[in-house]
């Protein structure tokens, strides 16, 4: 189906708020380039846009790794020219729900690399096509998640890497004005999604406890993405929160 002419990418997209995200894209007349470590995750994609998931691109790539993102890019600008509007930088995972005494070096390593050597490639990358694309600019939105603001137990390699997101989100805003580059950042709270299937069942709690948290529809995760994709460039929605309204955040511990 024909689409509005806009190039997006979308990490983290073979399932979950990437899935959702970039089918949403996709409906709202976006290309997308679709990337995810398995390729049968972003096929899932690609059907659940329908007739839409046409202009979609996916190239299976762990975004933690410099010579993966570098295909990546190379994949997108061969199949769509070098433009680019939009990167919805959202792959991310964290580590085992362990004290942190008995976590492994190699654990936390690969959480770094999924949440911020992926962010960092990615930006890198997209800044070079935004800069020198006419009309020059473009926007980039980070997935910081509630964990860029609180902390669940157990959970300090995550937390420490969506803590620094929200600096690199400030930096990439600060040093993308002269490009006309926007940077935003939206913290999800709750989605509903295979990943948040524990919680459910029940979470371990500040105080020990544990308990079920309710979760909110992914679609409305999606809508918010693309509702800040279609901004004109003179607006930058900075940060947003998304988030279930009983979920234990405000008060959380």
């Amino acid at each position: 189906m024909a689409g509005n002419g806009r190039i997006a990418i979308v990490t983290g997209a073979g399932s979950g708020i990437g899935r959702a995200s970039a089918v949403a894209l996709l409906k709202a007349g976006y290309s997308v380039a679709i990337a995810s470590r398995g390729m049968e995750g972003l096929q899932g994609t690609i059907d659940a846009a329908g007739a839409d998931g046409e202009r979609a691109l996916a190239v299976p790539t762990d975004v933690g790794k410099q010579d993966q993102v570098d295909n990546l890019f190379a994949k997108v600008v061969e199949k769509f020219g070098r433009r680019l509007d939009v990167i919805f930088n959202n792959a991310g995972g964290g580590t085992p729900a362990v004290g942190l005494e008995e976590l492994t070096f190699e654990q936390y390593q690969n959480c770094v690399a999924v949440n911020l050597f992926s962010t960092f490639l990615c930006t890198q990358h997209a800044i070079r096509i935004m800069k020198d694309q006419k009309p020059q600019g473009g926007r980039i939105i980070n997935n910081g998640s509630i964990s860029a603001h609180v902390p669940r137990p157990n959970s300090l390699p995550y937390t420490s890497c969506k803590h620094a997101i929200t600096g690199m989100t400030r930096s990439t805003s600060l040093d993308g004005r002269k490009y006309n580059i926007a940077c935003s950042q939206i913290d999800i709270g709750n989605a509903a999604t295979p990943m948040t299937d524990r919680m459910v069942a029940g979470v371990l709690q500040a105080d020990g406890s544990t308990a079920a948290e309710v979760r909110m529809d992914v679609q409305h995760v999606a809508d918010a993405v693309v509702m800040m994709a279609n901004l004109p460039l003179e607006t930058n929605i900075q940060f947003m929160t998304i988030m279930a309204t009983k979920m234990p955040f405000i008060g959380r511990g």
